[in-house]
C-alpha cells in the first residue's frame, strides 16, 4: 500500500469526523496525541450526523469503499440500524474508462481483433460500475446483439491495496472500539474481501448465470439472458442483450399497462423458488440488477442480471428455515424457539419459554399488515437484537440470503404495498415442505437411488456371507477374550491368596519368635518367603 494512499485515505475519515465514532476514553494515550499532531486535517461536517458522514467518506473514496459500504449495509445484525440505514443510500454509480482501453482489454482476452467475433462494438459504455462496464455489440456470425462485461483495467490492484488497508483499519478497530468484538470488523472485512474478488473472476459469473437460467427454463416468472461461454475469459463476460424496463421505474411499468399486484407477488414466488427448490439464489438483486419484460404485462416477467454473487443453502438449513417460516407464519413461536435450539444456532441450554416470548414481543405486532406498514428491516434489527441476548452467533450461511431478504422487501414495498406477503409465501412453504417431507419424497429418494441399489444387487450375497463369516469371527475372538480374561481373574485371585498367606506366616512366625522354639519362626518365615516366590511367579 503506497503512503500516499494511506495518506489520503486518512484524511478522508478524519475530515469526515469518522475518529469521533470512537468515544475518547477508548482511546489510547498515543492514539489522542497523534490525533493532535494532524491538526491541519479538522472535521469539516461536524453538523451532519455520524451516519451521513461515514456514507460520505465512502462514496469520496472510491468504488472498493462504496461496495464495502453497500455490504455493510446489510449487516444490520453488526451496525447500528442509523449506520446501516444510511449506506443504503451508496449507489454502484462510477465513471466510465476509456472506451479504447476496453477494447484493448477485450481484444487481449479473445487473442485477436473485437472484429473478428463482433460487430458494431460500441465503445461509449451502456453502463459503467465499480468492478467492470458493459458495451453493446453484435455476433458477428449471427448479427445477435450482445453485451460485452469488460472488468476495470487496474482494478485487482487497486482493490487488494485497499482491501489490505482495510484489514489494517479493522484490526485496530476491534482492539479499541468497545463493542469491537461482538461487531467482529477483522471477520466482515474478509468476508468482504472474497465477495469481492469473486467478483473479478467473470467465469464464475457466467457459470452462475448458466445455472441459474437452467433451473427457470420455460418460467413465465424469471428469465435470465443467455451467455456465450466460448467467448467468456476471466476479464469478460458475452452474453445476450436484454430490453426491458427497470423495476424501479414503477412510472414506465404503469405505463405498459403491468399488474403491478402480480409483479410483486411474483418477486416473492420467484426467491422462495431459488432458495428453496434450487437451494441456489441470485444474491444481489438490487434494482439495477432486475428488468421486467415489456411483453404480457398482465403477467409480468422479471430479467435477471450480474450474477456475480449467488447463495446457496445445505440441506439440513434448508429444512430448518422453511419449518422456521411456517411456524413464524403460523405463530407457533414456541416451535421457532425450538427449532433454533435443535439446530445449534442458539446454544443448548438456552430456556426455550424466554426465547418464545421474546421472539412473540418482536414478531406479533407486524401480522395482518400490509407490506407497507411493515419494515422487514426494523424487524430484523430487532430479532437480532434478541438473538444477541441469547448468545446467537451470525449464521455466515444466512447472511446472503438476510440481504436478499431486505431488497425483496424493498422491492415489494416500491411495486405493490398492499401486497400481502404472508398469504404469498405461506402456501409455497407449505407445499414444498410437503414435498421434500412426505411419501412423495421417500418414493423420490428410493427413485434416485435405484440406479446404485441396482449395481450392488449382485454383490448381495457375497457382501452377506462376508458378513457372517465376519459375525462368527467376531464371536469366536470374543469367547477366547472372554475365557482370556477369566483366567487372568483367577491368577489375580489365586495371587492375592498368596500373597495374604506369604504375609500371615510372617507375622505368626514373628509373633512366635521368643516363645517356642526357634526352629518354629524359621520354619514359618521360610513358608512365607516361599508363599512371596510363588505369588510373584504368578
Amino acid at each position: 500500500m503506497s503512503s500516499l494512499r494511506l495518506y489520503k485515505v486518512l484524511k478522508t475519515f478524519l475530515n469526515h469526523g469518522l475518529d469521533d465514532l470512537i468515544p475518547t476514553r477508548f482511546w489510547p494515550w498515543y492514539m489522542r496525541l497523534w490525533r493532535l499532531s494532524l491538526f491541519w486535517i479538522p472535521n469539516r461536517h461536524k453538523q451532519k450526523p455520524r451516519a451521513e458522514r461515514l456514507r460520505l467518506a465512502l462514496e469520496s473514496l472510491g468504488p472498493v469503499y462504496i461496495k464495502f459500504g453497500q455490504m455493510l449495509s446489510t449487516r444490520r445484525d453488526l451496525m447500528p440500524d442509523d449506520i446501516a440505514q444510511e449506506l443504503t443510500k451508496l449507489q454502484d454509480k462510477v465513471p466510465p474508462f476509456d472506451g479504447k482501453a476496453a477494447r484493448a482489454s477485450i481484444e487481449r482476452s479473445l487473442g485477436g481483433p473485437l472484429e473478428q467475433w463482433f460487430s458494431d462494438f460500441d465503445e461509449k459504455p451502456l453502463a459503467s460500475a465499480s468492478i467492470a462496464q458493459v458495451h453493446t455489440a453484435r455476433l458477428k456470425d449471427s448479427e445477435v446483439e450482445v453485451v460485452l462485461k469488460v472488468i476495470r483495467p487496474g482494478i485487482a490492484k487497486v482493490m487488494s491495496a485497499d482491501v489490505e488497508l482495510m484489514s489494517t483499519f479493522a484490526a485496530i478497530a476491534a482492539k479499541v472500539m468497545p463493542d469491537g468484538r461482538r461487531l467482529k470488523p477483522k471477520e466482515v472485512v474478509r468476508e468482504y474481501q472474497k465477495t469481492l474478488f469473486d467478483e473479478l473472476d467473470l467465469l464464475r459469473e457466467a457459470a452462475n448465470a448458466i445455472q441459474l437460467r437452467r433451473n427457470f427454463e420455460g418460467s413465465d416468472s424469471l428469465y435470465v439472458p443467455e451467455v456465450y461461454p466460448d467467448l467468456c475469459r476471466k476479464r469478460l463476460l458475452v452474453m445476450e442483450r436484454i430490453y426491458g424496463i427497470p423495476v424501479a421505474d414503477v412510472e414506465t411499468l404503469k405505463a405498459n399497462g403491468t399488474n403491478l399486484e402480480r409483479l410483486a407477488e411474483k418477486g416473492v414466488e420467484v426467491f422462495f423458488t431459488q432458495v428453496f427448490r434450487d437451494s441456489f439464489f441470485h444474491a444481489d438483486m438490487h434494482p439495477g440488477n432486475i428488468f421486467v419484460a415489456y411483453e404480457n404485462p398482465e403477467n409480468p416477467k422479471y430479467i435477471g442480471i450480474d450474477c456475480g454473487i449467488v447463495g446457496t443453502l445445505a440441506k439440513e438449513d434448508k429444512r430448518y428455515l422453511a419449518e422456521n417460516f411456517v411456524a413464524f407464519f403460523n405463530r407457533d413461536y414456541r416451535k421457532v424457539a425450538e427449532l433454533h435450539v435443535d439446530s445449534g444456532w442458539v446454544p443448548f441450554d438456552t430456556s426455550v419459554d424466554e426465547f418464545e416470548v421474546a421472539i412473540r414481543t418482536v414478531c406479533e405486532p407486524i401480522f395482518e399488515k400490509p407490506l407497507a406498514e411493515i419494515s422487514f428491516g426494523q424487524v430484523l434489527v430487532n430479532l437480532f437484537n434478541t438473538a444477541r441476548r441469547f448468545n446467537m452467533e451470525v449464521q455466515p450461511q444466512l447472511v446472503l440470503l438476510q440481504k436478499t431478504l431486505l431488497y425483496i422487501e424493498g422491492l415489494g414495498r416500491q411495486l405493490y404495498p398492499q401486497l400481502d406477503l404472508w398469504k404469498t409465501a405461506k402456501p409455497f412453504l407449505e407445499d414444498w415442505l410437503k414435498d421434500q417431507m412426505g411419501p412423495k419424497a421417500m418414493l423420490r429418494h428410493i427413485k434416485s437411488n435405484l440406479p446404485f441399489w441396482g449395481e450392488k444387487l449382485p454383490e448381495l450375497p457375497d457382501l452377506l456371507y462376508d458378513n457372517l463369516r465376519l459375525a462368527r469371527d467376531w464371536q469366536q475372538r470374543q469367547s477366547q477374550r472372554e475365557q482370556h480374561h477369566h483366567q487372568l481373574h483367577q491368577q489375580q485371585l489365586q495371587k492375592q491368596s498368596l500373597r495374604i498367606l506369604a504375609a500371615t506366616l510372617l507375622v505368626c512366625g514373628a509373633i512366635l519368635y521368643g516363645k517356642v522354639n526357634v526352629w518354629v519362626p524359621a520354619a514359618l518365615a521360610l513358608a512365607s518367603a516361599a508363599t512371596w516366590i510363588k505369588a510373584l511367579r504368578k
